[in-house]
């Protein structure tokens, strides 16, 4: 695949830091870079994603699907070929139950995720 075809994304993390940016494929699937993002993620900060189920990436104010690839993903309106595309990431942290020490992420009281609009 040539050089040109490939896609730079970066991942801006709630308080403001990035991972990338890094080339990938258009046919990478969403699930394929938070994979990326959890082996990248910074050791030193706290409450970090355990799995991919964690994560949630936002492109253009739209929360990406995993089994989406990059070039499904992508918003032709306002993206330069060859240009970088930032996506957000937004981690959702499994909350315990008081009652039964459980991690709960289905309960409708238990916020599902926070986000921080920069």
């Amino acid at each position: 695949m040539a050089t040109q075809d490939l896609v730079e994304v970066k991942f801006r993390l709630s308080d403001g830091t990035d991972i990338g940016p890094h080339k990938y494929s258009p046919a990478a699937t969403v699930a394929s870079l938070k994979e990326k993002i959890l082996t990248q993620w910074p050791k030193e900060k706290e409450n970090g994603p355990r799995t991919i189920n964690d994560l949630k990436l936002i492109n253009a104010g739209k929360i990406l699907e995993n089994n989406r690839t990059l070039a499904d993903s992508r918003l032709p309106v306002g993206e330069l070929p060859g240009g970088l595309i930032t996506m957000h990431v937004v981690v959702r942290i499994p909350v315990a139950d008081k009652k039964s020490d459980k991690l709960q992420n289905d309960s409708p009281e238990t916020p599902r995720c926070s986000c921080t609009i920069l």
